[in-house]
């Protein structure tokens, strides 16, 4: 009888064991499986909010309508540019520019620039101060490597475009032509 009791006993204490055991290995898969299925959902609901939140519509709506507008005038100015093109000359410009080796390298500019009406020759001229600085502090930061080729050139120009329409403001410039420039 008492070694009945310690098979019972035994038995009891194995089948908690196993069920114990059971208990752990759901625990496991539930934390190994469960964990990463949990964060690739948020990940997803995060991004998904992020990326397509409802207010962008709006404004995307409002930035085409914009880009529109904005294309139909420089169709337009185009269209006026091509007609009677003005060119006015900028003054000569000579500034130092880093050469790379420690030599002063000298820049030479002649500039000229291109509008479509004769009333900005007056603007010109009144703000000329204002694009000189605006030219000076500008070129006398390039380097040698920033002229070099013909994406060189066309990257200056695109600057010295873009800030003497800042210096003009709310006048504008059509283009700034190179004329003549010399590195030495």
């Amino acid at each position: 009888m008492a070694e009945d009791l310690d098979e019972d006993i035994e038995d009891a204490e194995g089948e908690d064991a196993e069920g114990g055991e059971k208990k752990r290995d759901i625990k496991k898969l539930a934390l190994f499986a469960g964990l990463p299925a949990l964060v690739v959902i948020l990940g997803g609901v995060a991004a998904a909010l992020f990326f397509l939140g409802g207010d962008d519509d709006a404004h995307l709506a409002e930035g085409e309508a914009a880009d529109e507008h904005g294309e139909a005038d420089d169709q337009a100015h185009l269209a006026q540019m091509d007609e009677n093109p003005i060119i006015l000359d900028l003054p000569e410009m000579l500034v130092n520019i880093d050469g790379g080796d420690g030599r002063t390298t000298y820049l030479k500019l002649n500039l000229a620039v291109q509008v479509s009406d004769e009333a900005m020759a007056e603007v010109l001229d009144a703000r000329m101060p204002l694009i000189l600085n605006q030219y000076q502090t500008f070129l006398r930061e390039l380097r040698l490597e920033d002229l070099s080729g013909s994406a060189g050139t066309h990257r200056l120009r695109l600057e010295l475009l873009r800030r003497i329409n800042i210096a003009l403001a709310p006048s504008r410039v059509d283009a700034v032509l190179i004329e003549d420039m010399l590195i030495q």
